[in-house]
C-alpha cells in the first residue's frame, strides 16, 4: 500500500506540475505561432465585417452538412459520440470539477455518477468503433500514420483508466487512481505537439475561414 500511495502522490504532485507546465508552454508556443504568423495582410477593400461571419462559421462548421452526413454518416455519428462524451466526462464529473476548482478557482454543478459512468462506457465504445473503422477502411488505413494511432491511444487510455479507477477494477485503489492521473499527464504532454491541438486550433481555423469569406462579402 505504501508504494501505491507514494506513486499516487508522485503523480498528483511533481509529475502533474511538470505535465501542466509542458502543456501550458507548448500550447502557448503553438498559439503564438498561429497569431504571430497569422495570414498575409489583405489590402483589398473590405466588403463586409469579419467577426460576425467568423463566429457564424465556427458554429456552422461544428455540424455536418447533409452531403457530408450522407457520405460519412458513421464518422459523423461516432465522432460526435466520443467527442461529446469525452467533454462531458472531463467537465461534468464532480471529482474533475473539484480538481479544476483547486487549480483555477472555478466550479459548476456536475452530473450524477451513474450518468457519468454510462457516458464513459459509451465514449469507450465510440473510440473502439472509430479505431476499428480506421483499421478496416481502405482509404483511412492507407492515410493513417503513427501520430493518428498515438493520439487515439492517449485519448482512449485517459477514459479507460478513469473507468477502471471509478469501478476499482485494479487494487489497491491508489494505484488505479495514480495510473489514471499518469495517463492524463501523458495526454497533456502529447497534446501540444500532435493533432490533438485541434481541440483549440479548430475553432481558430474556422473563425479565420469565416472572417476571410466575410471580408469578401461571401458566405462561408
Amino acid at each position: 500500500m505504501s508504494d501505491s500511495m507514494e506513486f499516487l502522490l508522485w503523480t498528483k504532485g511533481t509529475l502533474f506540475n511538470w505535465a501542466l507546465a509542458i502543456f501550458a508552454l507548448g500550447m502557448l508556443a503553438r498559439l503564438v505561432e498561429i497569431f504571430w504568423l497569422g495570414r498575409a495582410p489583405n489590402y483589398a477593400e473590405a466588403r463586409a465585417g469579419q467577426w460576425g461571419p467568423g463566429l457564424r462559421t465556427v458554429f456552422t462548421r461544428s455540424f455536418a452538412d447533409p452531403g457530408t452526413f450522407k457520405r460519412s454518416g458513421f464518422d459523423v455519428l461516432v465522432g460526435w459520440v466520443w467527442h461529446l462524451g469525452f467533454i462531458i466526462v472531463l467537465f461534468l464529473f464532480i471529482p474533475h470539477i473539484e480538481l479544476i476548482k483547486s487549480v483555477f478557482g472555478m466550479a459548476w454543478p456536475g452530473l450524477p455518477n451513474p450518468v457519468i459512468d454510462a457516458i464513459s462506457a459509451l465514449t469507450l465504445a465510440g473510440l473502439v468503433a472509430a479505431l476499428v473503422h480506421r483499421l478496416t477502411h481502405p482509404v483511412k488505413k492507407h492515410l493513417s500514420d503513427f501520430e493518428d494511432y498515438l493520439t487515439w491511444a492517449v485519448t482512449f487510455l485517459v477514459v479507460l483508466t478513469g473507468y477502471v479507477a471509478y469501478h476499482r477494477l485494479i487494487n489497491p485503489y491508489p494505484l488505479a487512481l495514480g495510473i489514471h492521473i499518469l495517463s492524463v499527464e501523458i495526454f497533456l504532454v502529447v497534446l501540444p505537439f500532435t493533432k490533438l491541438t485541434h481541440m483549440f486550433t479548430a475553432f481558430i481555423a474556422r473563425w479565420y475561414n469565416g472572417a476571410i469569406f466575410g471580408r469578401k462579402g461571401v458566405q462561408s
